[in-house]
């Protein structure tokens, strides 16, 4: 797949809408590919914590399309467009805000 940050995709939607014409089509996009086996090897290389990792065949898909990303160099030339924030920074600040929201939960009683 391809991840964009969503700062990145904002940003991209505000040039659009101010330089973009009518009815054009653009790709905003990362212009890179990402398994989703990958972004979470990515994600817990920035943890400590030990996690199980399973597959479990019923949940795949025989008609995912291995290999999709974009190109969004129509999208450039149109705005000057191209995103900011790379792929383990954004993972790692997601973690970051997942892991204050845990320490902000009250803590139950057994």
């Amino acid at each position: 797949r391809d991840f964009t940050d969503v700062r990145d995709m904002v940003r991209a939607y505000r040039l659009a809408a101010e330089k973009c014409g009518a009815g054009q089509v653009y790709n905003i996009c990362s212009g890179r590919a990402h398994t989703i086996r990958e972004i979470l090897h990515r994600m817990l290389r920035l943890t400590t914590a030990r996690i199980e990792l399973s597959e479990d065949p019923q949940r795949l898909r025989k008609s995912d399309i291995p290999l999709l990303y974009g190109d969004y160099s129509r999208f450039l030339r149109a705005t000057g467009w191209r995103p900011e924030h790379d792929l383990d920074s954004t993972l790692g600040e997601i973690l970051d805000y997942w892991r204050r929201q845990v320490r902000l939960q009250p803590k139950t009683k057994s």
